[in-house]
């Protein structure tokens, strides 16, 4: 062994499936954060104790705490779905939850100011982005042309 291959790292080729399921799992931090710290936002928790939603009108009531509970749901059971799902269901639903995230997020920056929400916002896109590739991408099996060995 010369002494270039002695110090050389193994870097392991990681299945598609454990990659999706950690950029979800990335992508969910970032959400829920970007959220827990609007709780340090007077307007938010004045809107709270008020019942509405800070800026957009909606009522904080049963229909839209259901409705964001199924937002939330959908995301939260991507990890799942990405490593347990068949290769062709799994890449269909990675492309297509995370390209609807990536617009809902990048539509809930319309009027915002506070810098830490348009970061965090952008990383989540950028992240939701990254998967929707990372799925498109999904490998394929190769197929062979040849006749197997024995064959005429």
């Amino acid at each position: 062994m010369n002494r270039d291959q002695a110090g050389e790292l193994l870097d392991n080729k990681i299945d598609v499936k454990v990659v999706l399921c950690g950029l979800w799992v990335a992508t969910l931090f970032v959400f829920a954060y970007v959220d827990i710290f609007g709780f340090y936002r007077a307007d938010v928790i004045k809107g709270v104790l008020a019942g509405e939603v800070s800026g957009t009108g909606f009522a904080v009531d049963q229909r839209f705490l259901v409705l964001t509970t199924m937002y939330i749901v959908v995301a939260a059971l991507m990890p799942v779905v990405s490593l347990l799902a068949r290769a062709r269901v799994n890449r269909i639903a990675n492309i297509v939850v995370s390209l609807f995230y990536a617009v809902t997020a990048a539509t809930s920056l319309i009027g915002e100011s506070w810098v830490y929400y348009v970061a965090g916002t952008l990383i989540e896109t950028v992240l939701l982005l990254v998967i929707t590739r990372v799925a498109w991408t999904w490998p394929t099996a190769r197929r062979s042309t040849s006749l197997p060995a024995g064959a005429s």
